[in-house]
């Protein structure tokens, strides 16, 4: 029996030696791939705040690389069907204070307020704001000196409008128009620059000067050496345009009002002028014999003030 149990105890550790001098298996593991994403993910669309409050925008070739900020007013009785207005500032360039000032009336109209800032920095002079870079020279102009379309001033509109459609989930498919002073100017040439543009209802309030629709004079006084001369005047004069203008706004004297030749042939201070680019256009409609939407409103009291013009526009807008 001892012999046959030490026959045992040696068969087990040479099996122990045998094994302990064998080399390491590795066994290799598959070589494993990602899986192939089919879909494209979804754009992460980020809601605009209720209240007031500014975003920054920079992806437009006519702002060359630059951000402008957006300032808002965002009701918090709002709808999806909320109607959107853009208002625009005079040339202190004073976003925050235009949007401030239609507070009140938003939150009345239930409407949401969009006001981008054309700051000095990055639209500096009229040549950048008040005629939306058209020309490099606004008051020379030359074909050399056109620019194209998707660098005017007019073009970041309609995508800031898309922009709040859907950071808002608003359903318009258009828009309303207010501006004062330089931002009349605006105002009244982008509906001339930007016929297809999904404006509706458009208030210039208190502009110093025009482009009168005209294509006998001078760009940019009228038509003439512009784009404009091949705008459809119908199109133009059967727009909703309100030429609203304080009985007040006279003083020919104003620091902020051009005075030249041109600008005088329109009258020597904003009541006139504006009394001037109406009635000029409704003339000119008449001759033409083609159908006249627009308006103008002479408001009683009125001077040359951005906050009460506002007042008075919304409720043009939404009456």
């Amino acid at each position: 029996m001892i012999l046959r149990a030490w026959r045992y105890l040696l068969f087990f550790s040479f099996t122990l030696i045998i094994i302990s001098c064998e080399k390491e298996v590795v066994v290799p593991i598959p070589e494993t791939k990602p899986p192939v994403i089919t879909e494209t993910p979804q754009e992460v669309i980020e809601p605009l705040k209720e209240g007031s409050f500014y975003f920054d925008f920079s992806d437009h070739k006519a702002l060359n690389g630059k951000t402008m900020q957006v300032h808002y007013h965002f009701p918090y009785n709002h709808t999806d069907d909320s109607p959107i207005v853009f208002a625009f500032h005079g040339a202190a360039r004073n976003a925050k204070g235009m949007r401030d000032s239609w507070i009140n009336k938003a939150n009345e109209y239930n409407c949401i307020v969009v006001v981008p800032h054309f700051s000095n920095e990055n639209f500096p002079g009229g040549d950048k704001y008040n005629l939306g870079n058209v020309f490099e020279d606004g008051d020379n102009p030359n074909s050399n000196g056109l620019n194209p379309e998707d660098e005017w001033t007019y073009s970041i509109i309609e995508e800031i409008f898309d922009i709040v459609r859907k950071r808002t989930n608003n359903t318009n498919e258009k828009y309303h128009i207010f501006g004062h002073s330089a931002g009349a100017q605006f105002a009244h040439r982008f509906v001339m620059f930007k016929p297809n543009a999904r404006y509706d209802k458009v208030v210039a309030a208190g502009a110093g000067w025009y482009t009168v629709a005209d294509k006998s004079i001078r760009f940019p006084y009228g038509f003439k050496n512009s784009p404009l001369e091949d705008r459809s005047l119908s199109h133009l004069f059967s727009a909703r345009i309100y030429v609203q203008i304080g009985e007040l706004d006279n003083n020919p004297n104003s620091t902020s009002i051009r005075r030249n030749s041109y600008a005088d042939a329109q009258g020597i201070h904003r009541l006139d002028r504006a009394v001037h680019f109406f009635d000029q256009a409704q003339n000119s409609a008449s001759n033409l014999s083609m159908p006249f939407n627009w308006e103008l409103v002479r408001v009683e009291g009125l001077k040359h003030s951005s906050s009460e013009a506002s007042i008075v526009a919304a409720d043009l807008i939404f009456n």
